[in-house]
């Protein structure tokens, strides 16, 4: 299966996930996305169309951490838990950008879950 394959496949799915999922003021989208060494989250008020906070596995404060990608993916979705309660936000909808609810993905959920995000 060719690269661009895959990308017009999970664009599919993301559009699809996102015709239900909506980030408002009260409940912002925490988004993911994946590439095959980082991984990236954000949370997004879709009403504003702006994003409120945004960590990766190339923020600062994980750079030099050494682990695996699910330790790393955990990793960053407590410091985006940490920094989204600094901000006020407690609740959000989680946008699992297309991709399969395992691995990397779901570490991140689970490490923002840890951190104290509701969804």
């Amino acid at each position: 299966m060719l690269v661009e394959e895959k990308r017009e496949k999970r664009d599919k799915r993301h559009r699809r996930v996102r015709k239900k999922v909506r980030g408002s003021a009260e409940r912002p989208r925490l988004v993911v996305f994946r590439s095959l060494r980082h991984i990236y989250g954000q949370i997004i008020d879709d009403s504003e169309g702006r994003t409120l906070v945004a960590v990766s596995s190339l923020t600062s404060e994980l750079r030099g951490k050494d682990g695996s990608g699910v330790e790393i993916a955990k990793e960053v979705g407590k410091l985006l838990a940490q920094k989204a309660r600094e901000k006020g936000i407690e609740t959000v909808v989680f946008d699992r950008g297309g991709y399969r609810y395992h691995g990397r993905v779901k570490a991140l959920a689970e490490g923002a879950r840890e951190g104290g995000l509701q969804f």
